[in-house]
């Protein structure tokens, strides 16, 4: 859910009195004083091992929500209230005892069922910290990547396997058994891999790499084409692959895995994944994670018991989904029916007799993906150094740019690789150094672009004084990268175009190259006007980031939280008074005519009017 205005610190005085901060490894909860709760609330209380002081506050924060204006609703829905209200509590005291599955099975409630529910809850009676909010948006991601993930899984593996394959195949190598393999492994690759487990694009890259082991240690006769053939002609070609029975399954070196890339250019080109991507995913991620559970080096795979458990440490550290149950399609896991009823259906015929090409709803991969090829494509006849053109125009300059830009271009990509890689997991650093050759290549373009825009204009050949502006660089590289990153970063429930938050959103950018917001606003109109290639999310996204500047960021720069610490109230006279305009242009290294400097004065005038920014 979308981030909230400040709440009531009640929280916080919550967390101070609490006598414990500890969770799982916790000493067995107190017991509650007597009288707390009815009889069906302390039974949840002691399924879900809730400690005593978050059963009190939970049945205080119940006892409210029974006493405000649609009170009878909870009536109807003891168990489920109860439930969000110890859910609630327990994220404000960091006294989680139980993970988010057991409290949905507690309650018998889906994932999509709760969230609408605490939505209610909220909107009758603030009782949602900022906190909470936090945890349930992280959950919410995390589940929607997981089910768009789940679903591809479903349908791509049976693209792959037969689903009754020959009888000299032994029955311990079911469809059944393959998929359990195929999704916890991965699930215990994703958790161990990657730190920004909503990244969709990453996550389904690596889920590529899974089906590409698993394929490579498939018998033949198990197999669809064109996968069968790939497998065939891997051992034709001297793989050496024993059949696998039972305990007695082996794998090949590492060496051979790494030189077969047939099966992956097969999956690349079903799913339109850039190639390049994937194998480095495979090379700088997978690969380590079998090398870190013993898996290439030793006989065979581990057992699904064996992986099950990994992943049941893994679940139950984090306190969060258990993603196991996909595969029994488990009812809380289940999305909501009404979104799938719209999202599975698709436009009907005018005449029965009218031949038309029907368009099937885009799943959330495939839009991402489709997304993606579209920025390759822009950039596919970019280069990631100066054009013969760019030389030239720095060339023309009073005092030649090239070094400076290069050095530039250089120090703030190892300062984006870095912090890449701690926002997603070190193993992503070199996915990281992609990305930004990508934004590189799509800076000197607009660059160009600009330029030669300019020089029409302006009949002018010498930019020095603009090329040599570290700020307009800065600023024109960070642009270029929120359109890749934005590209790239979608979240599941971004298939409609909508902005959701992660942890690479804006103004991630801003923060990773120190930037004031003020000044990538100015390179905005610009960037988009002379980049014709740009799609229509890239430029909506854009414009986001531009609403977002005006109307939030730009006021927490130094110079205007100092303005709005001696007037408060933004409707005073001292920040209408064309003083105080000229010198937040000034800030802004704005001409005091300028569109720019138009515009900003435009917001200000209509901020005060309204009395906030």
């Amino acid at each position: 859910m979308p981030p909230k205005p400040p709440r009531r610190p009640g929280a916080a005085r919550s967390q101070r009195c609490s006598p414990d901060g500890g969770s799982g490894s916790a000493p067995p909860p107190r017991s509650p004083r007597l009288g707390v709760g009815e009889a069906g609330f302390v039974a949840l209380c002691d399924a879900l091992k809730v400690p005593g002081s978050v059963r009190e506050k939970a049945w205080k924060t119940y006892e409210g929500l029974a006493a405000a204006e649609g009170a009878p609703a909870y009536d109807k829905k003891k168990k489920e209230t109860w439930g969000v209200c110890i859910f609630i509590v327990a994220i404000d005291l960091d006294e989680v005892t139980f993970t988010f599955t057991e409290l949905l099975k507690s309650i018998s409630i889906s994932v999509c069922t709760f969230f609408q529910f605490l939505k209610e809850v909220d909107v009758n009676m603030d009782t949602v910290s900022t906190k909470v909010d936090s945890t349930v948006s992280r959950l919410k991601k995390k589940y929607d990547v997981l089910l768009a993930l789940y679903h591809k899984f479903e349908r791509t593996c049976g693209l792959i396997y037969l689903e009754q394959p020959s009888s000299e195949i032994s029955a311990e190598l079911s469809s059944v058994l393959v998929l359990k393999n195929y999704w916890i492994t991965f699930l215990l690759a994703k958790g161990k891999v990657l730190q920004m487990e909503d990244d969709l694009v990453i996550s389904f890259q690596l889920l590529l790499c899974v089906l590409d082991y698993f394929i490579k240690l498939s018998p033949p006769a198990m197999l669809k084409e064109p996968y069968k053939s790939a497998v065939t002609a891997v051992t034709v070609n001297g793989s050496t692959r024993t059949p696998r029975r039972g305990q007695n399954r082996s794998t090949r070196t590492s060496k051979q895995v790494d030189t077969d890339t047939k099966v992956i250019e097969i999956l690349c080109k079903e799913h339109d994944c850039n190639l390049d991507e994937v194998k480095n995913v495979y090379f700088t991620s997978f690969i380590p994670f079998l090398n870190s559970m013993g898996i290439v080096a030793s006989n065979g795979l581990p057992e699904v018991e064996v992986l099950s458990k990994e992943y049941n440490e893994l679940y139950l550290k984090n306190k969060d989904i258990d993603a196991r149950l996909f595969l029994d399609h488990d009812e809380t896991l289940q999305p909501d029916v009404i979104a799938c009823s719209q999202l599975e259906r698709t436009p009907r015929k005018n005449n029965p007799d009218e031949e038309i090409n029907v368009i099937l709803p885009q799943t959330p991969v495939r839009a991402a993906m489709n997304t993606i090829q579209q920025l390759i494509m822009i950039l596919n006849s970019a280069a990631d150094k100066p054009s013969d053109t760019l030389i030239a125009y720095f060339n023309n300059c009073t005092v030649n740019p090239k070094d400076s830009i290069l050095k530039r271009v250089e120090s703030l990509g190892h300062i984006f690789k870095k912090k890449f890689a701690e926002a997603v997991g070190q193993g992503c650093a070199e996915i990281g150094s992609q990305r930004y050759i990508l934004g590189v290549r799509l800076y000197y373009r607009v660059m160009e672009s600009m330029l030669k825009s300019e020089e029409q204009r302006l009949s002018v050949h010498n930019f020095s004084k603009l090329l040599n502006d570290n700020i307009f660089h800065t600023s024109l590289l960070a642009c270029a990268l929120e359109v890749v990153m934005s590209t790239y970063v979608r979240t599941a429930s971004q298939s409609d175009g909508s902005s959701a938050e992660t942890d690479l959103s804006f103004p991630w950018i801003l923060n990773v190259f120190d930037l004031k917001a003020f000044d990538f606003y100015k390179v905005i109109e610009s960037f988009i006007k002379v980049e014709p290639s740009l799609t229509r999310d890239m430029i909506k996204h854009l414009e986001r980031c531009e609403h977002r500047i005006m109307e939030s960021l730009a006021w927490q720069s130094p110079a205007c939280m100092l303005l709005c610490a001696e007037e408060p109230l933004l409707g005073q006279p001292a920040l209408e008074s064309a003083g105080a305009l000229i010198w937040l242009r000034a800030s802004a290294g704005w001409e005091e005519n300028s569109s720019h400097a138009l515009k900003f004065q435009a917001v200000v005038l209509h901020a005060v009017s309204f009395g906030k920014p």
